[in-house]
């Protein structure tokens, strides 16, 4: 607080300190509340999310086995399981492929398919559109687990629907067809399963976006000839392009750790090597394989993976300028 300078009869002004009133110290006091409100919910959240994540950091440091839990001890090896992990063909040629490949098919298929329906729930009526969208959401409502386990039945070998389609129509003989052996059609069926659960969170999410839209635009760009892709592209997508990258990038983060959809169908759980992402990877490594640091390190992989993936679109997608 400034002094100031009061004058004193017979002698020199005297600088005094002014005292400060309660309105003063309210004022600052006033920027560490926020501090102290929010402080509860960042301590829990340091205590679940970044103490684990901490944890497999260090891990990944280690050559951490079932004898190391058993005894408490850490046996730190550096940047051996990194060294390791990196010159390992499987990763480049197995692994590393089918979690990119799949997650961008799999991301590009939950974003278009909810993009069309969010476009779809728009043209209906109020009641109409309340009723489609109790429906979709039945699907993501769905447990991860049973709703590949319904995938699963579909392309079963003997009794699936598919096989009673084909077989019906003489396109397959009575033996039948494995589509979990094969390393094309067991993503296939994955990402089916996957973009049938995750687009009905794209749709709702962009329909709120949709609804924000003035129609006067879309009205004026009718009168000069625009088509339907025309504005969408020049109204529509400029106009709510941060809903697109909030679902975009969740769905990024989601597809690209996707595990249950991998690890329960047949031949993902191990027992095909041909068909593992890096998801299921690590938790085999640590968990079946009992190398523990190994499998962390799979995890920060994918953990620095994502984080790249997500700060190149958002320069795409914004560009550098808007991100400073």
């Amino acid at each position: 607080m400034a002094r100031t300078a009061v004058p004193v009869r017979g002698g020199p002004a005297v600088s005094v300190r002014p005292t400060p009133t309660r309105t003063s110290r309210r004022r600052h006091r006033a920027p560490l509340r926020p501090l102290l409100l929010l402080a509860p919910a960042l301590a829990v959240m340091g205590i679940l999310l970044l103490y684990p994540l901490v944890r497999v950091v260090l891990l990944s440091f280690q050559d951490y086995t079932l004898a190391n839990v058993v005894s408490g001890a850490s046996d730190y090896t550096g940047l051996r399981n990194y060294t390791l992990l990196l010159r390992d063909p499987y990763l480049w040629t197995v692994v590393l492929p089918n979690t990119v490949v799949f997650a961008i098919l799999a991301v590009g298929g939950t974003v278009v398919l909810g993009t069309l329906v969010a476009l779809l729930l728009q043209s209906l009526r109020p009641l109409s559109r309340t009723i489609v969208i109790g429906c979709v959401l039945v699907a993501w409502a769905m447990p991860a687990v049973t709703g590949t386990y319904v995938w699963i039945w579909i392309f079963d070998v003997d009794r699936g629907i598919v096989f009673q389609l084909l077989h019906g129509t003489g396109l397959l003989g009575a033996e039948g067809h494995n589509w979990f052996t094969d390393r094309v059609s067991f993503y296939a069926i994955v990402v089916l399963n996957v973009v049938h659960h995750g687009f009905p969170f794209v749709a709702v999410t962009v329909l709120a976006g949709l609804l924000t839209v003035p129609g006067e635009l879309h009205e004026a760009a009718r009168l000069d000839g625009a088509t339907a892709w025309q504005r969408f592209r020049h109204i529509t997508f400029p106009a709510i392009r941060p809903v697109f990258a909030v679902v975009t990038i969740l769905s990024t983060i989601w597809d690209f750790k996707v595990f249950a959809q991998v690890y329960l169908m047949p031949g993902g759980a191990g027992s095909n090597a041909q068909v593992l992402n890096l998801g299921v990877w690590s938790y085999i490594r640590s968990f079946a394989q009992q190398s523990y640091g190994t499998g962390a390190a799979i995890a920060v992989l994918l953990t620095a993976l994502l984080l790249a993936i997500t700060l190149v679109y958002l320069r795409v997608l914004f560009g550098s300028e808007e991100l400073r």
